[in-house]
């Protein structure tokens, strides 16, 4: 995805430089102002809320997994932990995870705010640079939330992230205001 953004940012690069310069730093401005204001207004119900969706999307997929297994032999005993674990890669990788974690990320990437600053930022700036360093980005948010998603969800809020993005977004906008168009 980020290749892809940057790609379609280096296609814009038609576009004169001043335009796109002062259009990516109004998007920064207006992404920053509106993750603050949605940061700040928050509360706490609406943080849990996007926690206990996923819990819930979870648990769902390994209720129908375990449905799957039923109906294909309904005489079976249920694996034990040890079974789980070793079929667990055979499973998920047959049972198409591989291709659900790409299609879930592909699409919840697709025009958000990530996606949007990678165009604006390769139609200023050398694209090679952009999707090499939104893929080391994006490839290091997505280990955290792999390898540490719960006991980071716990300690660190919704609300803060979102706040803390918001204020990322007004530095790049104050950013380029002082390096100005020819920077």
């Amino acid at each position: 995805m980020t290749v892809l953004s940057a790609g379609m940012g280096w296609v814009i690069t038609i576009i004169p430089r001043i335009y796109t310069f002062y259009a990516s730093t109004l998007l920064f401005f207006v992404f920053g102002v509106k993750l603050i204001r949605d940061g700040s207004r928050m509360t706490p119900e609406e943080e849990a809320e996007e926690f206990d969706e996923v819990t819930q999307e979870l648990k769902k997929h390994d209720e129908d997994r375990e449905n799957i297994r039923r109906e294909s032999d309904p005489e079976a005993p249920p694996p034990t932990a040890s079974d789980e674990q070793r079929a667990r890669w055979q499973n998920d990788i047959a049972n198409g995870i591989l291709m659900q974690a790409f299609t879930m990320t592909f699409l919840a990437e697709w025009g958000d705010r990530s996606q949007i600053t990678t165009v604006v930022l390769a139609a200023r700036e050398n694209p090679y640079g952009v999707a090499i360093g939104g893929t080391i980005g994006h490839a290091v948010c997505t280990s955290l939330a792999v390898v540490g998603g719960r006991m980071v969800a716990q300690k660190i809020s919704v609300k803060t992230v979102t706040i803390a993005g918001g204020i990322v977004f007004l530095i790049f906008a104050f950013m380029s205001i002082v390096q100005g168009p020819d920077a």
